[in-house]
């Protein structure tokens, strides 16, 4: 029932971004699709799903952001404009399918860290967001950052797609409770309540998403999150429908709007700066490994193994954040959701366009965006993070040394919970394995610094 609507939309689409009969419109130039084997439908469909896969932002974000005394309503506002501006930034001035949003990781450090934690206002914490995109887009606009991407070894940056899957996989299963934090003594995750609608409504998912992957169902992954949808509205009393429309709000009464409304002067003091230098590094590392994920993932990876316009993908990618600060929101960076869209088909900017259109949208239709259950996107998660796991095959075992590290990296990004962590012990373990090992030749500069930053960073006990 829900296919013939996914099919009328990308029919609808296809008539403006690939012309008619075989021809091409500028739109279809501009953002290579035909060039890149894919077409306007399919672009549509993915940005869709990349978006459905990524819309719980919208609440997670000021739930946040509300418990640390933020307006819950202008924040909601901010997350949706920032994520506009990013994704339309990097649809359309990078072309690549990469959907920015505001970052959970970060978001949960500002809110619980910066001002629960060390006691800041919520204004100074915006400043030290907006000091930190400044300093993330300088970053990026010297090629520090892509400095660092072209001296990632192989087998940490294999090894951080792996890591990133695997975080999919233990994200999505925790959310739905099917993997739970263990109360008692032992491991510190165990089995959760597999019995329960939302594991049930996931698995399910997942098995039908690969059903219909295998029969080359066009739009599988949106098919089964818009399936999913319907049926807990029918079957679950909490999704609830409470109404379709709803005037977007910059301030409640006794609030003042968020926007401007950072204190950059707050955020230089002594005592905050070390806070934007961990937010700085979080996203430096964080940020860029999830883009050089989502773009080897969609096969935007020159014959150098570098990312197709990368300099423009990393400098849109920071220059989010500081916008981001300006509208009362948290620091944004690339959303590895992005991968979700990327399976659907997602090779080119159009879907980070749609995304960045659809979350402009959102803004006034907040209670049917509330509609898509955390167990309806679960399995497009569940599902991206096995695709990621094919790395694997990319180590070369017969270097040891550099497949192991790359493992290492992978490993303790989901043990950690923390990518940075992982890329850390992965640069970490590589130099001093090449030193023990007599193959220090095959180290480069780059590599040895990353390592030695990395490292003191977290001896200095400045990580998140």
């Amino acid at each position: 029932m829900m296919e013939p609507q996914a099919q009328s939309i990308a029919e609808a689409g296809s008539e403006v971004f690939e012309g008619t009969r075989g021809g091409q419109t500028f739109i279809d130039r501009f953002f290579d699709i035909t060039a890149r084997g894919s077409t306007g439908r399919q672009e549509i469909i993915a940005g869709i799903t990349t978006f459905l896969a990524m819309v719980y932002s919208v609440f997670v974000v000021p739930g946040m952001f509300g418990k640390a005394g933020f307006d819950t309503s202008a924040v909601f506002v901010a997350v949706c404009l920032t994520t506009a501006f990013g994704s339309l930034l990097m649809g359309i001035w990078a072309r690549l399918p990469i959907a920015i949003g505001c970052a959970i990781s970060l978001t949960a450090f500002t809110a619980f860290g910066l001002v629960l934690g060390k006691g800041l206002h919520p204004n100074v914490a915006l400043g030290a967001v907006f000091l930190m995109g400044l300093v993330f887009t300088a970053i990026s606009v010297t090629g520090v950052r892509s400095w660092i991407l072209r001296n990632l070894p192989a087998g940490v940056a294999h090894g951080t797609g792996i890591g990133i899957g695997l975080f999919l996989l233990l994200i999505a299963a925790n959310d739905v409770g099917l993997v739970v934090k263990n109360p008692g003594p032992g491991l510190p995750v165990s089995l959760g309540h597999i019995t329960s609608l939302p594991v049930l409504m996931s698995v399910g998912g997942l098995a039908a998403i690969f059903g219909l992957v295998r029969r080359r169902v066009p739009g599988s992954i949106l098919i089964v999150i818009v399936a999913i949808s319907a049926l807990a509205l029918l079957i679950d009393p909490a999704v609830a429908f409470h109404g379709v429309f709803a005037l977007p709000s910059l301030s409640t009464p006794g609030h003042a709007s968020l926007i401007g409304a950072m204190d950059i002067k707050g955020a230089l003091s002594l005592a905050v700066l070390p806070s934007v230098l961990a937010l700085v590094m979080t996203a430096v590392f964080d940020a860029t490994g999830t883009i050089r994920a989502v773009a080897g993932q969609a096969g935007q990876l020159d014959e150098n193994g570098r990312i197709i316009n990368g300099g423009r993908a990393l400098t849109a990618d920071s220059l989010s954040s500081i916008f981001s600060g300006l509208m009362g929101g948290a620091p944004a960076a690339a959303y590895i959701e992005s991968t979700v869209g990327v399976a659907a088909g997602a090779k080119t900017g159009l879907a980070a366009a749609v995304v960045g259109l659809l979350f402009l949208v959102v803004m006034f239709f907040s209670p049917l965006a509330a509609l898509v259950p955390s167990y309806a996107t679960a399995p497009a998660l569940m599902y991206v993070g096995l695709l990621m796991l094919s790395s694997v095959s990319k180590l070369h075992m017969d270097d040891m040394v550099d497949s192991m590290s790359g493992l290492v990296c992978a490993v303790f990004i989901v043990l950690t919970a923390n990518i940075v962590t992982g890329i850390m012990l992965g640069f970490c373990t590589l130099v001093i394995g090449r030193v023990v090992s007599g193959e220090w030749r095959k180290l480069n500069v780059g590599t040895v610094a990353i390592a030695i930053v990395l490292a003191v960073f977290y001896l200095g006990g400045w990580a998140i």
